[in-house]
């Protein structure tokens, strides 16, 4: 490899996206000190970009300016330059990017803005061609304008500067305002049924046209809705809703049938071509949530997805010491020699590859018939490619095939003349060879940084897989990641959180010198992992950690004027606002986890007081949930568990005894959002005991494992069937 020409402050980074641009003739720093007194010093404005390792137009922003020696130049000369990767700080992006979507209208990534000296913003937008085109004006242009406009006018500049960051502390503002109470929860929940039953695509599933995103948190919402109404015509389209969404995302092109795992977005509304990049929040909700529709539907083929997803996660973002990598790009070299990265590369076919792979006749078909015949007429494959150019702007899928299931296996078989139970072993025959050939090519760059919060995301998904589907060494797999977080990016001398840390030379761990703490949703998403695994493995350590954690968090995040938890803490000073999350998107809002954490927190303690907080996070986005509920679908499913009251379900037996159990495959086998599951094993100086003196006088029925349904700490008649158990959870 050849020496670089230019080396920045970046390569003493440890975040992959940052290292990525410590070779750029600009003179990046970090988001730090340093920095900051620089700009104060020279008098100079920030210029700062936002980004992170599998964000397409950023690579494309820097090919085309970042790498140019000239535009370097001039950023070096008029600005303080700041590069900053979105998932190590998501408080700093969060706060300029609040800033960019009220002053443009729209927002993204790369995300570019220019600040004062003091951090704050005047000027911001995301992606910039290099030169002026016919609608936009290029990026060289705006850092010389905006440089002369800080010569010429300063102190407009930064009165206006001021204005701004007033309007922005306004109205970025959420606290409880007059009502005190939650909102009506049946009022919340049909709101939100019928916002998401209107935005409904009948034919592809999904919530809107296109792009069609994921969103496990509008499919959590429906399984919740149709729990608490399974007998209605309302409950049983919600239900339809989810599982045809589920089917069509796993049908899809979004889905990849050779590598496993899901992409991030499909670009049309079938679900078919996808933005290639694999993210892990993704892969640990959808776990979560297959496993979930496996659990409802008893229909094996949502077990198989949820395994498949997990397969993905083991193999290609586990890291050796337990942790889970971040993200795989969607860009990559197309062959070994190619001199630049295609969008889709790693995971498309040409039908000519497929035909050379799978040349062999089939048993039993139509004369004539080879392997990639059907494999090809299943999976969608045309001769020019099956991609629509609509969807490939920079044709980099010219004559290329995104795999995606066209036809049921029974037609599949039919037109080949083939008996429907013999496809299954054909089409993954045909699989494991493509996989194989695609081992051979160029892999896309990994991001390997692992954070503390989709860390937790994926240790829900592999523990509630290993309690939905029984599966032991996906609940060991979770509990390897717990104990992972406790080791790597946890202080137990402050009992707080890390965000990040990395994959190291020699595939170590490794921590930066300034470690970054840990955000909310560190808090809340590790919390919730803790329950789940918790339900999954019965270990009382993890509910022991989970609730020292929920009492760090009060201290570090609460507001205790305004309600519901802060992103960030206090006490930075280079942060503008301290904000708080109002949207469950990609990945559901902090404060909306945390109602459901706080009432499981309750039922595992006994301390009441965590069941008000969640009612009164609830007040505070009280307007929000009653006006747009499927802007939070994750919180109006929470306002149904408060108003509802959790279950706690209690199995009083030795946790080896086969009698106990099969009444614990009788609680995972059943879909109740309400419940929280516990096992009272008769060790009276054991953590929950302690924390529960009720559980103290619940006794084994004529010596078998007998359940209890309590609610408020009173509790039901003893059952000792599990048949019985099942009735009592599904009234």
């Amino acid at each position: 490899p050849s020496v670089p020409r230019h080396t920045n402050r970046l390569i003493n980074e440890k975040s992959p996206y940052l290292l990525q641009h410590a070779h750029n003739p600009v003179d990046w720093y970090p988001w730090g000190q340093e920095a900051f007194d620089k700009a104060k010093k020279e008098n100079k404005l920030i210029f700062l970009s936002v980004g992170y390792s599998t964000c397409h137009w950023c690579h494309v922003m820097e090919e085309e300016s970042f790498k140019n020696k000239e535009i370097g130049e001039i950023m070096n000369k008029n600005f303080v330059c700041i590069k900053v990767d979105r998932e190590e700080r998501p408080d700093v992006d969060k706060v300029y990017m609040t800033f960019v979507q009220a002053t443009s209208g729209g927002g993204g990534w790369p995300m570019s803005v220019w600040l004062t000296p003091d951090l704050k913003p005047f000027v911001g937008g995301t992606y910039f061609p290099p030169e002026d085109g016919v609608h936009r004006v290029g990026f060289r242009t705006v850092l010389l304008r905006i440089a002369e406009q800080w010569k010429e006018n300063k102190d407009a500049l930064l009165e206006s500067s001021q204005k701004i960051l007033e309007a922005l502390l306004h109205g970025s503002e959420i606290c409880v305002r007059g009502q005190k109470s939650p909102p009506p929860s049946k009022e919340v929940m049909t709101t939100c049924f019928k916002q998401l039953s209107n935005s409904y695509d009948e034919d592809y599933g999904g919530f809107s046209e296109s792009p069609k995103f994921p969103t496990p948190v509008n499919l959590n919402f429906l399984f919740t809705y149709w729990a608490l109404h399974r007998t209605t015509p309302e409950g049983a389209r919600a239900l339809q809703m989810a599982l045809h969404t589920l089917k069509m995302m796993a049908h899809g092109g979004i889905h990849d049938h050779i590598g496993q795992g899901f992409h991030r977005y499909s670009t049309d509304q079938h679900w078919h071509v996808p933005h290639f990049e694999k993210m892990l929040y993704d892969q640990g909700q959808l776990a979560a949530v297959y496993s979930r529709a496996f659990q409802i539907s008893g229909d094996k083929f949502f077990a198989d997805v949820a395994q498949d997803i997990l397969l993905y996660v083991s193999r290609d973002l586990s890291d050796q010491a337990g942790g889970f990598y971040s993200a795989e790009d969607a860009d990559s070299y197309p062959t070994t020699t190619s001199g630049e990265k295609r969008e889709g590369a790693f995971c498309v076919w040409a039908a000519e590859e497929i035909r050379a792979l799978l040349p062999d006749p089939v048993e039993g078909a139509t004369e004539g018939t080879t392997l990639g015949d059907v494999f090809m007429h299943h999976y969608g494959v045309k001769e020019t490619g099956n991609v629509s150019p609509m969807k490939d702007p920079h044709q980099e899928l010219k004559g290329k095939n995104v795999l995606i299931v066209q036809c049921s296996p029974e037609l599949t078989a039919a037109r080949f003349g083939l008996e429907p139970g013999c496809l299954g072993a054909l089409l993954q025959e045909g699989r494991q060879r493509l996989a194989a050939a695609r081992a051979q090519r160029p892999r896309p760059h990994l991001d390997t940084k692992m954070l503390a919060a989709w860390n937790g995301l994926m240790i829900s998904g592999f523990a509630q897989a290993g309690a939905a589907l029984a599966e032991q060494d996906y609940v060991s797999r979770a509990a390897q990641a717990a104990a992972f977080l406790q080791r790597h990016l946890f202080d137990p001398t402050s009992g707080r959180l890390l965000r990040s840390c990395y994959r190291g030379k020699d595939n170590t761990v490794e921590q930066s010198p300034m470690p970054i703490q840990g955000f909310l949703e560190d808090y809340v998403f590790v919390i919730q992992a803790l329950f789940d695994l918790y339900e999954a493995s019965l270990e009382q350590g993890w509910l022991e950690w989970a609730l020292q954690l929920q009492h760090t968090q009060d201290k570090l995040f609460w507001d205790p004027e305004g309600f519901a938890y802060f992103s960030s803490e206090a006490g930075d000073s280079s942060l503008l606002l301290r904000l708080k999350g109002d949207q469950d998107g990609a990945e559901p809002a902090a404060n909306s986890v945390t109602v459901t954490n706080l009432l499981r927190a309750a039922c595992y303690s006994g301390h009441m007081e965590w069941v008000e907080k969640a009612g009164q996070i609830l007040a505070v986005f009280s307007e929000r949930l009653q006006k747009i509920p499927i802007a939070l679908p994750e919180m109006a499913r929470a306002t149904a568990l408060f108003h509802h009251t959790l279950k706690q379900v209690v199995i009083c037996g030795d946790p080896q005894g086969e009698d106990t159990k099969e009444m614990l495959r009788c609680v995972r086998s059943v879909f109740s959002p309400n419940k929280v599951l516990m096992v009272a094993d008769g060790d009276s100086a054991g953590f929950l005991y302690r924390q529960l003196p009720f559980l103290a006088s619940l006794e084994r029925k004529d010596g078998k494992a007998t359940a209890y349904l309590c609610s408020n700490f009173a509790c039901s008649l003893p059952v000792t069937s599990p048949q019985e158990l099942r009735g009592m959870l599904c009234p």
